[in-house]
């Protein structure tokens, strides 16, 4: 039993674990020591030995954590609340109408015979979150500042297509196709989540890939602010909402990036976090208090924290607590007891929430059961909510954080606060009752009961409540969501910038990775393209020999350059300002991948075409940040990734994790994404202007008016060669379509070898080339495939054309028309023997390939080259014994080449020399 009386200790930092205790009466008896000392010696003697104690106890490695948290009240006073500015009885209506036919929507969809599921229990629960932003705070597309950007919690879309609904923005037809986006008719169907490559002129974010939304969203605030101080675009009237959920909270990316936010001062960003304690199958905290955790992560962090916990019923009851006592028990008790009092009957309530503690049951003893039942969580409350949300939107110089209390499935009887809702998709008729009456929708039991099921509800387009709505977002700027592309196709650059690159290196020996950058500087020179290039790379400018760009370009940073910098005397010293260009993300991938998602989306987003340009280590690219590049091709972003220091033994110094054999594989597998694998300066020179053209120029589909939605992926290397100059008459639709002969044979012969090669394979084929015409007799052609994956796509459409056309000329793929019939072929690539592998069956004659297969290490690269068997010693005897196989020449030239050229001993190259980076 609690101690009551005028002495009653009010807790100021409801803990975010509540523990058991083990053993009562000694815990009294500390507590007994504390209340005689206070009495004794005084509260700062009191306050001495407990500041010695929490040391000590962290001397002892006693886990205390630091109370960053305050009680479990709102955190906006009933005094300090605005006056609701809109009707309430309307707006309760209109909340009723969403909230009704986002179930029915759902439910249909889980009808017998379709069962495609749905979530209903999300949106119930943050349905007063979206409306109050809906109605009073979300810009749309048209208002003058440019509009907000809002990324809606996947699971609450069944919601979002509701209220379009009712806007007229989508018939009965399209409800009731909700996850039918085929089957029902190309465009006539509903998407599961927000997904703008699915729905392209409705949503603008995807969200529902756990985590994303939140980091995306501080980066898409950044880039805001980014767009403002360099001049491109004034955002300062744009504001960024994020909608997670408390569970989803979880997630490393969730909390990842917060420190950004308030390190930058993004008062521009708002987060939403629907706290209704429960992820998908249980409590979020069962055992202790989420938002309470939150709160502290936040705070720490140093954003501004708005905890709107209570609903207005609950005012006065705190008004008449004088002893603390209902704020103690409120600090007190766990999620999940709440998850449990939230259902259950005021009796209860009264009996295991007010009951235990004579001083709380005192406080309600004026309220009836059904008045206690009523008593509702602050999420639910359009007026705490709306004050947090105003609160929100004038606080300055902080992001802000609303954890916002509500109940899962709120006012779905069947659904609320059940650890099941996440698999709870289909309402019976009782259920579909029992809510129409909680809401008081115009519809009959006859109605549910029909065999078609039970009817959405429309009041009809001239009510005044459809009214209503619609004035206030005509007022805020048009429908939400709203995605428009206004950008208009850019003047790109002409052969001027791209002449260095074609007209090779001469004796000075450069990497891919530099030419590249040589190329980047050009193209930032451009009067029409140059401020819109946003390079972005993870703490490596330096490494990519990008630090040239540090005195003219900058690297941006808000608050300028406040300090002298330790290489101020350097000629190429670092240089920070609010207008820099270059976004240095420090040690984070996923920042810099949710930068070049804001950036690649700006056309959209902004009406404002920005290219990103983002370098990283090719190995932390697709493996590490691989779901980020779904995210944005979902987002329908565009823009330039290069997977730098490529390959799986370039970089072999580094090691195993630095090793990167499979990029290309794992690019495959994302339909927007458009890999090469260049050799040489002038390739990468014809893929960057078709890069361009493609995404920010008219692009291949005329009908778009702006480009094509897709993202160029380019592995460069770190091993300095001599670029060639790019050959006269060079096969260019060769370079971009993924493959052109690059070498002749030298000597004469039917039918030569075809050494088919990528990236910095090429010059070991060339080195094989030569030997083979040297020393056997052999003849053999080079050519440079530049993707291996455009080469398979297009192999792969041909069939899938042919299948769709039985009847008719079957189509042959490009590679293998371009090639025709020849000798054998022999693939070999710095990467896994599956990448070249993917066009091996369209190709005429016989088939190998040399590849990077297994773990990476350190070595040199030579060492590595002769390990994995992909160096030109190993192309030779690949060539010879496909030639041995078929009969060509004798079978035992290739076995004395293995043995001669020790292909399966790596220490026959261990005095190899070798130049360039290891790093």
């Amino acid at each position: 039993m609690a101690s009551s009386g005028p002495d009653r200790p009010i807790i100021h930092g409801g803990m975010p674990t509540q523990l058991p205790d083990v053993d009562p009466d000694e815990t009294q008896d500390w507590l007994s020591s504390l209340d005689q000392m206070v009495d004794e010696r005084g509260r700062d003697r009191a306050r001495y030995v407990m500041l010695r104690m929490l040391e000590r106890s962290r001397e002892r490695a006693v886990g205390i954590p630091a109370l960053r948290s305050s009680d479990f009240i709102n955190t906006i006073p009933p005094e300090r609340e605005p006056d609701f500015p809109g009707d309430e009885d309307i707006e309760r209506r209109i909340r009723s109408y969403i909230r009704w036919n986002a179930a029915v929507m759902v439910s249909r969809a889980n009808r017998p015979g379709l069962g495609v599921g749905g979530h209903i229990a999300t949106y119930q629960s943050a349905a007063s979150l979206y409306e109050v932003g809906f109605n009073h705070f979300f810009k749309g597309k048209d208002h003058p500042g440019g509009g907000d950007q809002i990324y809606y919690q996947g699971h609450a879309a069944p919601g979002i297509y509701a209220r379009s609904f009712l806007e007229g923005r989508f018939d009965e037809s399209a409800l009731n196709n909700f996850r039918q986006e085929k089957s029902q008719g190309e465009g006539k169907g509903l998407p599961s989540y927000p997904h703008p490559r699915l729905m392209s002129d409705y949503w603008e974010f995807p969200t529902v890939s756990m985590g994303l939304a939140a980091i995306n969203s501080i980066y898409q605030a950044r880039f805001n602010r980014y767009l403002q101080n360099r001049g491109i675009k004034d955002t300062s009237d744009q504001h960024v909402w994020t909608f997670l959920g408390d569970g989803e909270m979880g997630e490393p990316e969730s909390l990842g990036a917060i420190g950004l936010a308030a390190r930058e001062q993004l008062d521009n960003l708002t987060f939403v976090v629907n706290c209704n304690l429960q992820q998908l199958d249980g409590p979020v905290r069962g055992n202790g208090k989420v938002m309470q955790e939150l709160e502290s992560f936040f705070l720490g962090a140093g954003w501004n924290v708005i905890k709107v916990v209570w609903g207005r019923e609950w005012d006065d009851l705190l008004t008449r607590d004088t002893t603390g006592a209902l704020v103690n028990q409120m600090n007190r008790v766990p999620d999940g007891e709440f998850q449990t009092l939230s259902i259950e009957t005021g009796a209860y309530n009264r009996e295991h929430f007010f009951g235990p503690d004579p001083e709380l049951a005192k406080i309600v003893e004026h309220l009836s059961d059904e008045d206690i039942e009523k008593l509702a969580r602050g999420g639910h409350d359009y007026r705490k909510v709306y004050a947090a949300f105003e609160s929100a939107t004038k606080h300055k110089g902080q992001p802000t954080v609303i954890l916002a209390h509500t109940i899962k499935g709120w006012l779905l009887e069947s659904f609320m606060a059940r650890n099941a809702t996440h698999q709870m998709k289909k309402l019976t008729n009782e259920d579909l009752k029992t809510f129409r009456d909680r809401l008081r929708i115009p519809i009959t039991d006859e109605q549910i009961d029909s065999p078609d099921g039970a009817p959405y509800y429309h009041p009809g387009a001239d009510h005044e409540d459809i009214r209503y709505m619609l004035e206030r977002r005509r007022e805020l700027g048009g429908s939400l969501p709203s995605r428009i592309v206004r950008a208009k196709p850019l003047d790109l650059p002409q052969d001027d910038a791209y002449a260095d690159l074609r007209k090779g290196s001469g004796k000075q020996q450069i990497a891919t990775t530099m030419a590249f950058v040589r190329l980047l500087r050009e193209l930032m020179k451009d009067k029409q393209i140059g401020q819109r290039i946003v390079p972005i790379a993870p703490d490596e400018y330096r490494t990519f020999g990008m630090d040239s760009m540090f005195p003219s370009a900058k690297i941006y940073s808000p608050h300028g350059q406040t300090y002298e910098s330790v290489d101020r005397k350097l000629l190429l010293a670092y240089k920070e300002s609010e207008k820099g260009q270059l976004l240095h993300e420090g040690i984070s991938e996923a920042g810099a991948a949710a930068s070049a998602i804001a950036a690649g989306s700006a056309y959209a987003t902004h009406g404002e075409p920005m290219i990103p340009v983002y370098l990283f280590y090719s190995m932390f690219g697709f493996q590490r940040t691989g779901d980020s590049f779904w995210a944005m091709a979902d987002q329908l972003s565009r823009g330039f990734l290069l997977g730098a220091t490529a390959g799986r033994t370039t970089l072999t110094g580094e090691g195993l994790q630095h090793a990167d054999g499979h990029s290309p594989l794992i690019a495959r597998t994302n339909p927007a994404v458009v890999h090469y694998d260049p050799a040489y300066a002038f390739e990468i020179a014809h893929i960057v202007r078709d890069g361009l053209r493609r995404m920010y120029g008219d692009g291949d589909n005329e009908a778009s008016g702006f480009g094509e939605d897709v993202i160029y992926y380019l592995t460069v290397y770190n091993e300095p060669i001599n670029q060639p100059a790019e050959p006269e008459g060079v096969d260019v639709e060769g370079i971009l379509k993924g493959a052109y002969r690059y070498a002749a044979s030298p000597v004469e012969g039917d039918s030569p070898a075809r050494i088919l090669a990528s990236g910095v394979s090429v010059p070991w084929a060339l080195q094989a080339q030569a030997t083979l015409a040297e020393q056997y007799g052999v003849a053999s052609e080079v050519w440079s495939v530049t993707s291996w994956n455009e080469l398979a796509r297009d192999a792969e459409s041909a069939e899938r054309w042919n299948f769709n056309h039985l009847g008719e000329e079957p189509r042959t793929p490009w590679i293998a028309t371009k090639l025709g019939e020849g000798g054998p072929t022999i693939a070999v690539s710095d990467y896994m023997r599956a990448v070249p592998d993917q066009i091996s069956r369209w190709i005429p004659g016989s088939w190998m390939s040399l590849g990077a297969d297994g773990f990476g290490f350190a070595d040199t690269r030579a060492g590595a080259r002769r390990y994995f068997q992909i160096d030109a010693e190993s192309i030779v005897v690949a060539v010879l014994a496909s030639l041995g196989r078929e009969g060509r020449i004798d079978p035992k030239v290739a076995q004395e080449a293995f043995d001669s050229l020790r292909i399966d001993d790596p220490t026959a190259v261990a005095g190899v020399k070798q130049e360039g980076s290891p790093a």
